[in-house]
């Protein structure tokens, strides 16, 4: 229980990596950098979706045909519905933008800022929950290198996820090290998730190929509803492709040669 643990608080140590930048940095992130970071984040996010989520939940399956992919792809749409409710009943503020989303409530920039990055973190905490529970009943595929894999993705994805929210809340005139408590605390929510994945285990073995497929559903609605736009948005785009390239990569090789 207590590898388990810890596990489950790596991804949130690489939030708080990410968040500390903002005592090394400038008090503005450049938009080079900042788009670069958004890219690898993103190819991060579709790697351990398809390979550490997806791919399993599709193996996990004895049938052959049409009902072998049924979990995954009721899955899938049942996670991005989710975090797409979660999306439209939150208020929170992007990056960038000054348009308020979810409902108009009386809250600072700061702190919407703050739950669009939290939602963001939710699916991420769930999915290493998830791949934690099988492999802690000893569900065929799923071993401790594999649960390792995607919790080291995850945090290496968070370290710049880290260090753009901070760095922003610097800029607004925040103190670093409200900036940095802010830019930490947004990632709380994962070992949170992933612990109540690991309490739910008797329900979530029951349904684990949807559960899998649930959270990369959860994870892909974030990049492609937010980050891939933020990313792609306005100039040097090119940075975003060729971060999203590499972050796919490192992501897939980690879980090829750690599963």
């Amino acid at each position: 229980m207590f590898e388990i643990s810890i596990i489950l608080l790596i991804p949130f140590a690489g939030t708080m990596i990410g968040s500390a930048f903002v005592f090394f940095m400038k008090d503005e992130m450049s938009e080079l950098l900042q788009k670069s970071l958004l890219g690898f984040a993103s190819g991060v996010m579709v790697a351990a979706s398809v390979w550490s989520l997806l791919i399993p939940a599709m193996d996990m399956q004895t049938s052959e045909g049409f009902f072998r992919v049924v979990p995954a792809a009721v899955g899938l749409l049942v996670g991005v519905l989710f975090l797409l409710s979660i999306d439209v009943l939150t208020p929170h503020l992007h990056l960038g933008t000054n348009v308020q989303e979810g409902p108009r409530m009386k809250l600072s920039r700061t702190a919407m800022i703050a739950l669009a990055v939290t939602i963001h973190n939710l699916p991420e905490g769930m999915a290493v929950g998830v791949v934690s529970t099988g492999a802690e009943h000893g569900v065929e595929g799923m071993t401790f290198a594999s649960m390792l894999a995607v919790s080291l993705g995850i945090a290496i994805q968070n370290v710049p996820e880290g260090a753009i929210i901070s760095m922003p809340m610097r800029a607004e005139g925040n103190s670093r090290m409200r900036s940095f408590i802010i830019g930490s605390l947004s990632g709380i929510v994962e070992p949170i998730g992933g612990l109540a994945m690991l309490l739910l285990s008797s329900l979530v073995l029951a349904v684990l190929p949807y559960m899998l497929a649930f959270a990369a559903g959860a994870m892909l609605y974030v990049v492609v509803e937010e980050l891939i736009p933020e990313a792609s948005g306005g100039k040097h785009s090119n940075l975003s492709t060729i971060g999203f390239a590499i972050g796919f990569t490192l992501m897939m090789v980690m879980d090829v040669a750690m599963g």
